[in-house]
């Protein structure tokens, strides 16, 4: 008892587990009473249990495993997680339950495995009892089959998978035990109550007895279907009909049969495929082609044995099935024919679909064997065929059927009609369309009149099966021939005729169910759906005007055909007979003088023959009379113009007027032919053409006519009848042209020798080409190239032109409507008939077996050699016919080859065979077009690619239909090759909304495509998604729900999800072609009769019955139109009759009172859904449904929200006409209108949007002549949507969404719009960024600043961010939209937009600038211009520049200036007065002073000889400063500002001379320090100048090169003047020197440079500039600008990568300057450099870099940096934060370490000699790499100036470092070069130490980085010269002439302007710069003399005496 005290103690579910059975008893009585009381089915206590449920079940203990049943049953029937539980529980139920003796343990075990079934898990149940089916118990066994026996009972087959139970049910029958037969008995006389006669075959096998058995149980059965009585959880509505049902007593049988039937299943699916191939005997192939007949039968009755299995494998059949077909061809002995065709018959019904790949090779065979007599053969050879149609379709073996329709054994003409006979019973109007029915019934008609009686039988029998078919209305138009007799014959036939189905009716609603039958070929399946559900009616309906399409254009092809049937036929009559006609209806007169000899007369009694016709009757008009008498003598000889116009004329009013046949036609043709080319009858003889045409059809007529021209010689006749020919073709449309008529007639002419027939036949080709497209070309591929080219020009004329409406036509035999159906149907199926036309090659005997083997071949050489063979067939023969022998079986092969290479070219000959085939392709699809898409399953893309490529050209050909027939796509799909998979769903959701229709076998692809749906693969499922809506669109979302029955639960939601997402989305399924409207009712007629009309002129009753959207398509598309716009959905227009045309005639818009204003209150108070939303969401489109249902009529709303598109293009049509009638109510309901409006922009149909902006325009058009203003509320809840469209891709819509914008600013304020543009313009999509700019621009320009919302500086600031856009078009459109503002508000822009980059900032001012050269700014602009600087200049421009504008405020000055300087140049003569006077730098003065004239630099009156004057340049230093910057003193900052502006001018004249005035200050000693405070400013126009010619001066072509560089000379001019002056280089700013050095290290790199003249130098002084900045800059801001250059340059991955060599050059010289700076450097601002620069590039991101350079350079800085200040280093980290984190702290705590152990303990008073040979010691070891770097430099021809230079660097740095050793191998001339390099820099550095450079830019430098071969002269006596020597020597000549040299240092003539004039003065003359400067001192010099000669005396009289001299050393060393 104290144990029972403990486990009573427990919860109930550890009482459950218990050891001990009591305790699991009472935990399961608890458990029982728990889940009773349970009332949520989601409750979490039902978790606890989850995984004790099997234990309740297999409890050991028999007493509590009773009651452990009874909790568990409880459990699964309320837990809504017992589904998790079935696999265990119910593998416990049969393992430990079936086997218990106690029936209630049973009854309960049974009880369970039904309720699991309930709850949805029927296959889990199923799957483990048939597993319990193989238990050695047989009381475990028996029991299974019972609850098998009982759930298919309860529950139907449709819930029970029968296949699995069939196929074990045989073994079952075997069973030794007696119960286990006896339940087996039971549970197949169960199964035989729901599949009836299915079960049949699978138990053909089993004991003869049980057999019998059985048979009698089943005769014993109800023929009543039976009924399914328990329902799954998801079944409950149909519970609850079933209750209702058996409480009414079955009266609803009806609908249980509808269901029954769906359910039917076909016994082919129940049995198992056997494999056969491998059984056959494996001598067989020897045996089928012995010689004794013996073994011939031995083999074929062994493949008969096989083939007797009802279900066969799939696999390659194609040797077996070419066997079987030889016998029958070729075996002489009859016997074994019938048993190969036995074989044959056996082989197709055991494979079905899969056999319709043999089908194309079997059935020519077949039906030329029915010559055979012998009736045992006749009836096997009618078997095969039969069954071998039920695998194929009639489409792919009409060919083959036709080809024998016309043999001469009348047998096989028999037998092949009774063939089609048989056939077309399988069929319905779907599968029989008029395509194929037609050549049959041609062929009929003529076996009709066949002078064998069985051949007419047959012949009779086929027409009337086919008419019992597609009914009478179908079949008519090609029996109008057929006599009366022979018709009742046929419709006797017709009466007689049973259809597949059981049923005698035809047509109608029977389609339906014949298709059904068709589905599954075999009879036993047929029977089993003889009556088609009803149900399924309402989903096909939709489908239903496109099949209906068929049949229903047989009025369209009765009326093509009526000018033939109505014809006027008329016999030929005598010429007395016409004369006594004529004589009674013309005057006698007119009779007597129509052969007179007198013309006059001729003529007088023309004009009465006219009068008289004019006059008459059509009914008494004797037109063949008439027109005889025309021709009677002369005739058409007339020698007079004007008799013979009158002729020609009459014979058109003849035709125009009278019932006018062929007969008469006939007798005027020739001559009126005859006088096409006259020049003065040509027009009456081509009007008298057309009006033949009229009268008795275009296509004949001018057949005949083209013909009788041909006929003729005369050039003249031939070109006017092609061009008459080419017009009627415009005027009467295409339809009936025989084009193959035309085609040789037309390559006559074209191969004429007169050009002008040349020219028609090619203009003609033209028109025919608008028609026709592209095939009309394959008509001429042989034609010569040079043909072909003019041929190809015209087409391409004509590309894109839609062909014009036909004007003429048959008028008098047929209304409008039937002669457009015939011009569409014409065109529809125009492309097919022109592939027909097309001359085609039998290529089927150069097939050899030979080449055939080849491609089967072992060696891959081999094949590809017979594949190429076939490539040169195909090639050859260009369009072949449909039978090419062997050729597909041995493609196929090729198609799974090892090589990829072969398979690739196999694909490419199957692409050729498509081409060169046309549409007879499609009987190929089966046996070579499924293979291309197994291709689509290959590893490689490159194969994939050709695969898709080939399979599209075949679809092309083929259409979709015949590839989604049968099972063999689904068969594909069902490969788990996730290649294979994305590539067929992506293709079948591009090809299925194209279609009308799909074959029905579509759903068999359904299950693989769910599967697809959670394959492992993402891009599988994603592509399953797509494709998805395109699988719905056609077989209906109902359909496609109920095919998730049979998925996992878990899987079925997850589809069922995707399912409902899909609906959504799902596309709009295509209409009918257009000439399905003659189905229509005669009223919706004239709807499409307006082609040409817009839609809004047609009315709401016309429109609402119509498919077409918009009627123009039909001119643009010649070839289906309508295929892409139609309508599903017809049954509404179609059904709604008269009632809904009653129903449209009221108002469409009904006006509400304040019905606006509840719904504004209603948001308001957030009652409804604000309209607000990225994508609409359902609650959105219902919410407004509901409130519009009140303010439209409610046709209109189902109309608007229908799913159809097209139905919301007719709705909008309706609403545009009501618009302007129904205003009032418009405008009441104008929120909702809108909205609705805001959905449509979601749409993708462009035809939609399109009508929806038409009418948005048309509505905001007339709001506007209204007055009304939207409110926030309706604007607010659409133009946020509207704006999202002009973003839209295509143009026509952005320009009408801007179109209406524009009118929305007249209905909606401006500067409401505009913030609402400002939000569109932080789109992501740039095209709508780029338009709402635009938009904005468009707002400032009319509406002014005060536009700009919220405030012009905010929106403008939001603006300018888009300047920097990557988007070309977004940056335009922001450049724009600034420069509006511009031209607004002027200057004040710049203090709008901000701070810009740099690179911004020069794009805006060049917009700013070309806006102002292209469009002259309006008046009021101007004066606005001229007032503002004027009210108070010295305000704008002096006050604060001292203190404000130049510090803080530099770039928005040095802006204004440029602007102002701008708007100078633009309006001079109106601006010139208001501008003050220094900014104008004295013009007028300048203009009318010679004094101040000098100052200005005159570039081109200058003498060039005055170069040579360097003596000169001290002088000019001691200048007095100009008198213009005297006069201007007191403003000089002022002035300076101004003049930097204009050095970035874009005008490089101004800049010139702006450059040329900064150098005159920098030049002045006294003077330079005005610079001061601007240098930053000035460098920043400097290199914006650089950019600008780098940008835009360069790339311009038509500048002269010698002006950029004579732009690119002053600008380096003044930059060596400004960095030989240390106080103001230091000036400079780290972020402009970081520019500027960015813009000279491209100017390096720029290639351009190199191809101007003297390039070389311009570069060579660059170089000199860039040491000369790295010298004098701060040494603290140049190397930060270096380090931040060098990240940016390695960041960036557009640039060179030389940019970042030179940077690291340039560091690599600051770091050897470092000795010497390192006390004027700011450490802690260089390592915060270095530490952002090692973030950016840490240590392992450097050494990944291409090169190690950057890596080398860091780490030399930080070491050289370490071994100048020591530990002290660590000290000078202060700006970098979280310097613990940083990379940097801990390389330089290791370098310092390091660097303390190599020191030791030394002395800090070291010397600075001592400091440097201790860094020689730390890096001894690189030495050797360094100089070999050195060594390399000075040996390459471009670096070798650079390398001495580095060189002699070396030797100075390190005086006793080694060069021995490289130059020990060099030769005698390289060392002596070294040497003699390094004395020159020596020299060249002791001569630069001593004298002030000149800033005079010298071309050949004295740097180490300018290797010049012009800096070294060699004199006679071959000694080195140098320009110091030079001077050396002149100092001794002035000492002996008694000269003083004691002229100051800093005035002596700097050394490199004294080099050029000795070593050469050639590249002196050159530089363009020194030209300035020298005439600038020239001028100077006359200047000084004559106004202070006290001061100029003494230096002139020196310089002149200099000059002297100097020329005299340079003759005597000539």
């Amino acid at each position: 008892m104290g144990d029972d005290s403990e486990w009573m103690k427990l919860p109930t579910d550890q009482k459950c587990e218990h050891k001990i059975w009591k305790a699991r008893l009472n935990g399961y009585e608890e458990a029982l009473k728990l889940f009773q009381r349970i009332q949520d089915e989601k409750s979490p206590e039902w978790g606890k249990y989850l995984g004790l449920i099997k234990r309740f079940v297999t409890d050991s203990n028999a007493v509590a495993q009773l009651k452990g049943l009874e909790a568990a049953f409880v459990y699964v029937e309320n837990a809504h997680v017992a589904g998790k539980t079935t696999g265990e529980v119910v593998s416990g139920v049969v393992g430990k339950v079936f086997n218990q003796p106690k029936a209630r343990a049973k009854e309960l075990g049974t009880d369970i495995c039904l309720m699991y079934i309930e709850i949805e898990k029927a296959e889990a149940v199923q799957d483990e009892l048939i597993k319990g089916l193989d238990n050695k118990n047989p009381k475990i066994v028996v029991a299974c089959i019972e609850a098998l026996r009982k759930a298919l009972c309860e529950f139907g087959s449709k819930i029970i998978t029968l296949k699995p139970v069939v196929k074990v049910l045989p073994k079952l029958f075997e069973s030794r035990e007696k119960a286990v037969r006896d339940e087996a008995k039971l549970l197949a006389v169960e199964i035989y109550r729901w599949i009836r006669d299915a079960l049949r075959p699978p138990l053909q096998n089993i004991n003869s007895v049980q057999l019998k058995e059985l048979e009698e149980e089943w005769v014993k059965l109800p023929t009543a279907a039976p009924k399914q009585t328990r329902f799954l959880r998801s079944q409950q509505d149909l519970k609850t009909k079933f209750e209702q049902q058996q409480a009414a007593g079955g009266d609803n049988a009806d609908c249980d049969n509808e269901e029954e039937t769906e359910v039917r299943v076909d016994p082919y699916e129940l049995l198992e495929a056997v494999e056969i191939l491998s059984k056959l005997p494996k001598d067989f192939y020897e045996k089928i082609e012995a010689k004794k007949w013996q073994e011939r039968k031995e083999a074929l009755e062994a493949v008969e044995a096989l083939t007797k299995n009802p279900k066969l494998e799939n696999g390659d059949y194609g040797d077996l099935v070419r066997a079987l077909k030889k016998v029958i061809g070729k075996d002489a002995n009859v016997m074994l024919v019938s048993m190969a065709a036995k074989c044959l018959a056996a082989l197709a019904a055991g494979l079905r679909k899969k056999f319709g790949t043999y089908a194309v090779h079997v059935v020519p065979t077949i039906l030329e064997k029915f010559k055979e007599k012998k009736p045992q053969v006749v009836q096997a050879l009618q078997e095969a065929i039969d069954a071998v149609f039920l695998t194929t379709t009639l489409q792919n073996i009409s060919e083959d059927v036709l080809a024998v329709m016309d043999n001469k054994n009348p047998s096989i003409k028999q037998q092949a009609s009774l063939f089609l006979a048989r056939s077309f019973r399988h069929c319905t109007p779907s599968t029989l369309p008029k395509s194929v029915l037609k050549p049959f019934c041609a062929a009929f008609l003529k076996q009709v009149n066949d002078s064998a009686p069985e051949v007419r039988d047959a012949a009779f029998e086929a027409l009337g099966t086919a008419m019992k078919v597609v009914g009478e209305k179908a079949v008519n138009p090609f029996l109008a021939d057929v006599e009366k007799l022979k018709l009742d014959k046929i419709k006797e036939c017709a009466d007689k005729v049973e259809l597949v189905g059981g049923k005698k009716v035809g047509g109608g609603g029977g389609e339906k169910k014949e298709k059904q039958a068709a589905k599954a070929p075999p009879p036993v399946e047929a029977s089993a759906k003889p009556s088609g559900p009803p149900k399924k009616a309402p989903p096909a309906k939709a489908a239903g005007p496109p099949k209906k399409g068929k049949p229903a254009s047989a009025p369209s092809g009765k009326s093509k055909k009526a000018p033939d049937t109505k014809e006027i036929v008329e016999t030929e009559l005598s010429l007395e007979v016409c004369e006594e006609k004529a004589a009674a209806v013309l005057p006698a007169s007119c009779m007597q003088l129509l052969d007179s000899t007198n013309w006059k007369e001729r003529l007088a009694s023309m004009e009465e023959f006219q009068r008289a016709v004019e006059q008459m009757d059509k009914s008494e008009m004797p037109c063949q009379s008439l027109v005889k008498m025309l021709a009677k003598k002369p005739g058409w000889k007339e020698t007079n113009f004007q008799v013979m116009q009158m002729k020609l004329h009459i014979v058109g009013l003849i035709a125009q007027k009278g019932s006018f046949s062929k007969t008469s036609a006939l007798v005027v043709l020739d001559g009126l032919v005859d006088k096409i080319g006259d020049v003065k009858c040509g027009s009456n003889a081509k009007e008298g053409l057309t009006a033949i045409g009229e009268a008795c059809s275009l296509p004949w007529t001018a057949e005949q006519v083209v013909s009788m021209a041909f006929a003729q010689k005369n050039p003249k006749n031939q070109a006017e009848t092609l061009n008459w020919l080419a017009n009627a073709m415009k005027e009467f449309g295409f339809a009936g042209i025989n084009v193959k008529a035309f085609i040789n007639n037309v390559k006559t002419a074209l191969g004429a020798t007169n050009p002008a027939v040349r020219t028609s036949a090619i203009a003609l080709l033209g028109v025919m080409y608008l028609y026709m497209g592209a095939p009309l070309r394959m008509f001429f591929e042989d034609e010569k190239p040079a043909l072909l080219l003019q041929i190809d020009a015209e087409f391409e004329k004509m590309q894109g032109q839609s062909p014009p409406a036909p004007i003429r036509g048959t008028k008098k035999t047929g209304g409008m409507e039937e002669r457009e159906e015939a011009e569409e149907e014409e065109v529809d199926c125009g492309a097919g008939d022109i592939m027909d036309l097309l001359p085609r090659t039998d290529i089927s005997d150069k097939i050899t077996s030979d080449m055939v083997s080849k491609i089967g071949d072992k060696n891959w050489k081999i094949r590809k050699e017979g594949l190429d063979e076939v490539t040169a067939v195909i090639s050859e023969a260009k369009f072949i016919q449909a039978n090419i022998g062997e050729l597909p079986m041995a493609l196929k092969g090729r198609l799974n080859d090892s090589n990829k290479i072969l398979v690739q070219q196999t694909l490419g000959i199957l692409q050729q065979i498509a081409t060169a085939m046309g549409p007879a392709l499609k009987q190929h699809v089966k046996n070579l077009g499924i293979p291309i898409i197994t291709v689509l399953g290959d590893s490689k893309s490159n194969v994939r690619a050709a695969a898709m490529t080939t399979l599209n050209a075949w679809v092309e050909q083929t259409g979709m239909k015949e590839w989604l027939e049968g099972e063999d796509l689904s068969e594909e799909l069902k490969k788990e090759n996730p290649f294979l998979r994305q590539e067929v769903l992506g293709w079948l959701a591009e090809k299925l909304p194209t279609m009308h229709t799909v074959p029905a076998d579509l759903m068999q692809c359904v299950p693989p495509l769910y599967a697809c749906l959670e394959d492992r693969s993402g891009d599988v499922r994603k592509k399953a998604q797509d494709a998805l809506p395109t699988f719905m669109m056609h077989l209906s979302y109902e359909k496609m729900n109920k095919a998730t029955g049979k998925l996992k639960p878990a899987s079925k939601d997850q589809v069922i999800g995707m399912l409902e997402k899909a609906r959504a989305v799902m596309p709009a399924k295509p209409a009918a072609p257009a000439k399905a409207a003659g189905s229509k009712p005669a009223s919706s007629a004239p709807a499409s009769k307006p082609a040409s009309a817009p839609a809004r002129n047609q009315t709401p009753s016309e429109d609402f019955g119509e498919p077409e959207p918009k009627p123009d398509t039909k001119k643009t598309k010649p070839a289906g139109p309508m295929a892409k716009k139609g309508v599903v959905g017809k049954k509404l227009p179609v059904k709604a009759g008269a009632k809904d045309e009653e129903d449209r005639s009221g108002p469409i818009f009904i006006l509400v009172p304040n019905g606006k204003e509840q719904r504004i209150k209603e948001e308001k108070a957030l009652k409804i859904l604000k309209w607000n939303f990225m994508t609409p969401r359902d609650e959105y489109v219902e919410q407004l449904k509901t409130q519009m249902s009140t303010c439209l009529a409610k046709w209109l709303q189902d109309e608007l929200f229908h799913f159809d598109f097209q139905r919301h293009v007719k709705a909008i049509g309706v609403m545009i006409e009501r618009l302007e009638v129904e205003s009032e109510a418009v405008i009441g309901s104008l929120d909702l209108v809108l909205k609705w409006f805001t959905l449509r922009f979601f749409d993708t149909n462009t035809s939609v949007l399109m009508k929806v902006l038409e009418f948005l325009k048309l509505l905001f058009t007339m709001l506007s002549r209204k007055n009304y203003q939207l409110n926030d509320y309706e604007a607010s809840s659409f133009i946020p949507y509207l704006i999202l469209k002009v973003g839209e891709s295509k143009d026509v819509v952005r320009k009408d969404v801007r179109a209406i914008l524009t009118i929305l600013c007249k209905v909606y304020a401006a500067s409401k719009v505009f913030p609402l543009l400002m939000d569109g313009t932080k789109s992501k999509n740039s095209k709508q960024r780029s338009e709402c700019l635009e938009e904005l621009g468009c707002l400032i320009e009319n509406f002014g600043m005060n536009v700009c919302q919220p405030t012009p500086a905010k929106a403008l600031k939001e603006i300018a961010v888009h300047i920097g856009d990557r988007d070309t078009t977004v940056r335009n459109a922001a450049l724009n939209t600034v420069v509006a503002a511009y031209n607004t508000c002027g200057e004040q822009v710049f203090k709008l937009i901000g701070n810009l980059s740099e690179k911004e900032m020069s794009m805006l001012e060049e917009r700013i600038k070309r806006s102002a050269k292209k469009t002259p700014a309006p008046a009021a602009k101007q004066e606005r211009t001229q007032k503002e600087p004027p009210t108070n200049p010295n305000a704008t421009f002096l006050r604060k520049p001292a203190q404000e504008e130049v510090p803080n405020k530099l770039k928005i000055m040095y802006r204004t200036y440029r602007i102002q300087a701008r708007a100078q140049n633009a309006h001079l003569e109106q601006s010139a007065p208001s501008i003050p006077k220094e900014f104008q730098l004295d013009l007028d003065v300048f203009e009318n002073n010679h004094t101040c004239a000098s100052d200005i630099p005159d570039l081109v009156q200058h003498k060039l000889d005055e170069v040579l004057e360097p003596v000169m340049i001290p002088e000019r230093k001691m200048r007095a400063v100009s008198p213009h910057f005297d006069d201007i003193h007191n403003s000089t900052a002022s002035t300076i500002n101004f003049v930097i502006s204009q050095v970035a001018s874009g005008d490089m004249n101004t800049s010139i001379q702006a450059l040329a005035q900064i150098d005159e200050v920098l030049r002045q000693a006294d003077k330079a320090e005005a610079m001061s405070g601007h240098i930053d400013q000035f460098l920043i126009a400097t290199f914006m100048q650089l950019r600008l010619i780098y940008n835009t001066h360069m790339a311009d072509d038509r500048l002269d090169k010698k002006d950029i560089f004579k732009l690119y000379s002053c600008i380096i001019g003044n930059m060596l003047s400004l960095f030989s002056m240390e106080n103001l280089a230091r000036e400079a700013s780290m972020g402009v020197l970081k520019d500027l050095m960015h813009g000279l290290i491209t100017l390096m790199l720029d290639s351009r440079v190199e191809d101007i003249e003297d390039g070389q130098q311009l570069i060579r002084s660059v170089n000199l500039l860039v040491v000369r900045v790295l010298e004098k800059s701060d040494q603290t801001n140049i190397l930060s600008a270096l380090l931040v250059l060098l990240q940016d340059s390695l960041t960036s991955t557009a640039g060179s990568p030389m940019f970042s060599e030179l940077v690291m050059k340039c560091l690599w010289r600051m770091i050897r300057f470092l000795p010497q700076t390192i006390n004027s450097i700011n450490l802690d601002r260089i390592l915060l450099d270095v530490h952002n620069f090692m973030k950016v590039f840490p240590k392992d991101k450097l050494k990944q870099l291409k090169s190690d350079v950057p890596h080398r350079t860091l780490k030399t800085l930080l070491h050289t940096l370490c071994r100048l200040t020591g530990a002290k280093i660590l000290d000078h980290m202060s700006m970098i934060e979280n310097r613990n984190e940083s990379e940097l702290e801990a390389h330089l705590r290791r370098v310092v370490k390091h660097s303390v152990n190599l020191s030791g303990l030394k002395s800090d008073k070291i010397t600075e000699k001592g400091a440097l040979r201790s860094d020689d010691k730390v890096i001894k070891a690189k030495v050797s790499d360094i100089l070999s770097e050195i060594f390399k430099k000075i040996g390459s021809k471009e670096n070798t100036k650079e390398g001495l230079t580095e060189l002699y660097e070396y030797k100075q740095k390190y005086s006793d470092a080694d060069l021995e050793p490289f130059l020990r191998n060099t030769s005698q001339f390289f060392q002596s070069y070294v040497e003699r390099g390094l004395r020159m820099i020596e020299s060249e550095r002791e001569g630069k130490g001593r004298i002030q450079t000149s800033t005079v830019i010298p071309q050949h430098s004295t740097d180490s980085y300018l290797p010049s071969s012009s800096s070294v002269s060699i004199s006679s006596n071959g000694e080195d010269l140098n320009a110091a020597a030079y001077y050396e020597r002149l100092k001794i000549l002035r000492q002996r002439r008694g000269l003083e040299n004691s002229v100051p240092e800093e005035d002596r003539p700097p050394l490199s302007s004294l080099r050029p004039s000795v070593a050469s003065s050639t590249d002196m003359l050159h530089s363009k710069l020194s030209q300035l400067k020298e005439s600038r001192e020239h001028f100077q010099q006359e200047q000084s003399q004559s106004d202070r000669p006290t001061r100029s005396s003494s230096p002139a009289s020196n310089l002149d005496d200099l000059k002297k001299r100097l020329e005299r050393i340079k003759s005597n060393r000539q």
